[in-house]
């Protein structure tokens, strides 16, 4: 610059501080107030609140730049106020706004070629923060801004208090890279928070805000500068040694590490703070993420070296439908730490079952009490057969419904899913909002009965929710404002009289024992109502349960779909079950809900290699009587499960008939083809075949099923539509 531009500019110059300093009105700027500007305030950090407002876990929406809570100037170390006002304002507490012995002397520097230097006070530049319009150009402000950032200032001081000024100045000035604000400078830098902050660092911070790219060597040579000042007159950094000075620079080279942070539910975080500007709450209880995320950890490394490394768990409040904790991994153990496995689809293993055993009591097509047989069975399928097995590779001939849903045996599972239809099954899923299972019961097959289709363990916590209310459905939620959406009436799925049958039986310690023995993992001092499962090659394994209060959902396996070496689920999903529900009810009983008014209780003689006597609970009507006990020892001999039948096109079809045959014999017993009834079962029964698929049922004189076949007819006529 040319000295005529020198001096045309010092002349500006000059005229503006001599306005300012003759006390010359110049008209006020408008002004936002401090409550709307602090209010404007958006954290690039957004936090997710429990139940309780307990910060819980924080995701990052603004990639931008680095902005954490807004600090109050009380929380504010005041080693960093003075080292702030030191380095950019040392006059702050006196000027009005704008600092006219500095505006003078760098006017005077201007004129006579020193090197430019600031005279921007604290709350020109809080103007220059809150104005988008004097944002610099090719960082630079034209003379027209200036005059706007020196009005502005005038008014701040007019409307603000000085230490509204300087808040507003540490929460939004940049200190380092992508740090906006004092709390982001502390937590990124020093790992602190702003009331923690030293001298040493206080200066650093400080030395900062000049030049927030600076080397660290450049930026250590200010602070050193500011601690030399200090030392002159005795003010608060005046103690600081050199040491402790390049202590804290050195800082500035490390990895920015925010500690303290809450990380207690990252992945329903992640899920509801997605482009969220402000807190969310939620329904969580911290206490119980942090038992359900520890115990999940704890499992897992007991199970150490059978390669297991994920493990997710859901807690619901059965009343309310409120989720009280999220676990969607096991952090830092595994490999897929961002899957989210609440919601990832997986193969559920026997934890269907009860809602299978719970279709068959609703259409009284067997109780409780009914005998089904756990003996080999081979089904045709579209790959070859199917040869379900229980998991101890045994099988134990006729046994209760009881004893088959309670000690989870497959076979009979499977023998009630061709009682009850696979579409009808997929049907009931559906009511349960079971979204993920798509295809039809012909697409999953037999295995449907033992986890055939994917589900997530949301959608299971779900439905065993459901179970715990009585047989009513809603949907579950995870903040309050769903609250008014969802509305608590719900809508009624099974019968309560088939829920409180298949609770009674799911809390049966007894009855479980043929499998899991009396003692195990499922066993609490409490009523609980408990099912495990596991899946084929053990790549998942289930624990699924309620108490009056709470439903606990658990699994465990590996989210990439790797197999498990010898982990079932008593072993794997149960303790973590056990240890999340014990917490639960660590001081608050659990009592076994009421018998509805429709069941009833009647006692129940077995044949003596069957099982003992025992009492159970029966839809008034369905009790057994002396001709049903006989009945249980008789079954359907021909045709086999899954036969098929080809008829052949050059016979007549009147001289084609499928025998009906059966073993044993009691009063009373019809033969029944899908809903026809065809008569008397007795001696032997010749069907006309019809083209398609159909159920053959026995039974018995009141129209209770005895037992059941599934028949394949091809060629011939079909069934009228």
């Amino acid at each position: 610059m040319n000295l005529r531009a020198r001096l045309g500019v010092g002349v500006v110059a000059l005229a503006l501080t001599a306005v300012v300093a003759g006390g010359a009105t110049i008209a006020m700027a408008p002004v936002a107030s401090f409550d709307a500007v602090r209010a404007a305030h958006v954290a690039s950090d957004v936090p997710l609140l429990d139940r309780h407002g307990t910060v819980i876990a924080e995701v990052r929406t603004d990639r931008r730049e680095r902005r954490l809570g807004w600090t109050a100037i009380a929380d504010v170390s005041p080693a960093l106020r003075a080292a702030v006002l030191a380095a950019e304002d040392r006059r702050f507490a006196t000027h009005p706004g704008v600092d006219v012995r500095a505006l003078a002397s760098a006017v005077v520097g201007r004129i006579v070629g020193r090197p430019a230097r600031g005279a921007s006070t604290i709350s020109m530049q809080v103007a220059a923060l809150v104005d988008p319009t004097l944002a610099r150009r090719d960082h630079r402000r034209t003379w027209q801004q200036k005059i706007r950032q020196m009005r502005l200032a005038l008014a701040l001081e007019r409307h603000w208090s000085k230490d509204e000024i300087l808040e507003t100045y540490l929460n939004r000035v940049v200190f380092r890279g992508e740090l906006r604000g004092v709390a982001a400078a502390a937590a990124f830098v020093f790992g602190k928070a702003p009331h923690g902050l030293d001298d040493a660092e206080s200066l650093i911070l400080a030395a900062l805000v000049q030049n927030p790219n600076a080397s660290v060597a450049t930026v250590a040579r200010r602070a050193a500068r500011l601690a030399a000042a200090a030392r002159a007159t005795d003010g608060p950094a005046s103690t600081v040694s050199d040491d402790a000075l390049g202590a804290a620079a050195a800082r500035l080279d490390a990895p920015a590490v925010r500690t303290g942070v809450a990380d207690l539910a990252p992945h329903l975080a992640h899920r509801l703070l997605a482009g969220a500007q402000a807190p969310v709450a939620s329904t969580l209880d911290a206490g119980v993420q942090r038992v359900a995320r520890d115990s999940v950890q704890r499992a897992l490394l007991a199970l150490r070296g059978r390669n297991v490394e994920d493990g997710a768990v859901l807690v619901v409040d059965n009343a309310s439908g409120d989720v009280l904790a999220w676990v969607g991994g096991s952090g830092a153990l595994s490999r897929a730490r961002f899957v989210d496995t609440v919601r990832a689809p997986r193969q559920p293993g026997s934890t269907l079952k009860p809602l299978l055993y719970g279709l068959a009591f609703e259409r009284r097509l067997l109780t409780p009490a009914s005998l089904v047989e756990d003996t080999p069975l081979a089904l045709a399928v579209a790959g070859g057969l199917y040869r379900p097995r229980d998991y101890d590779q045994h099988f134990r001939g006729l046994v209760s419904t009881r004893t088959a849903l309670a000690s989870s045996l497959n076979v009979p599972a499977v023998r009630t899913l061709g009682l009850v239809g696979g579409d009808a099954f997929v049907a009931l899923l559906h009511d349960l909002d079971f979204t993920t299972a798509t295809e039809s019961g012909e697409y999953y097959g037999p295995a449907l009965a033992l986890g055939g289709a994917d589900v997530t363990l949301y959608e299971l916590v779900g439905a065993y929710r459901m179970l715990a209310n009585g047989g009513v459905w809603s949907p579950l939620h995870v903040t309050p404002a769903a609250d008014a959406t969802t509305g608590s009436a719900g809508r009624r799925v099974l019968s309560a009289a088939t829920a409180f049958q298949v609770t009674d039986i799911l809390a049966d310690r007894e009855s479980r024992s043929t499998t899991f023995g009396l003692e195990s993992a499922l066993a609490t001092r409490f009523f609980t109502a408990v099912k495990t499962g596991t899946s084929k090659e053990m790549r998942d394994n289930w624990c699924l349960g309620f108490s009056d209060r709470y439903t606990v959902g658990v699994w465990v396996g590996n989210a990439s779909g790797a197999p498990m070496h010898d982990v079932s689920g008593v072993t794997g999903a149960a303790p973590i079950w056990l240890e999340v529900m014990s917490y639960l009810h660590r001081a608050t009983p659990s009592t076994a809900p009421l018998p509805p008014a429709e069941l009833v209780a009647a006692r129940v003689t077995f044949p003596s290699e069957v099982e003992p006597a025992r009492q159970d609970w029966f839809v008034r009507g369905t009790e057994p009587a002396a001709r049903a006990l006989a009945a249980g020892m008789v079954r359907i001999i021909a045709p086999v499960d899954g036969t098929i039948v080809a008829l052949d096109p050059d016979i007549p079809e009147d001289r084609q008939r499928v025998p009906l045959e059966l073993a044993g014999t009691a009063p009373g017993l019809r033969w029944r083809i899908d809903d026809a009834d065809l008569g008397p079962a007795a001696g032997l029964t010749l069907w006309e075949p019809i083209g398609g698929t159909h159920t053959v049922a026995l039974v018995d004189a009141d129209a209770r099923v005895v037992d059941t076949a599934t028949l394949e007819v091809r060629g011939g006529r079909r069934r009228a539509p």
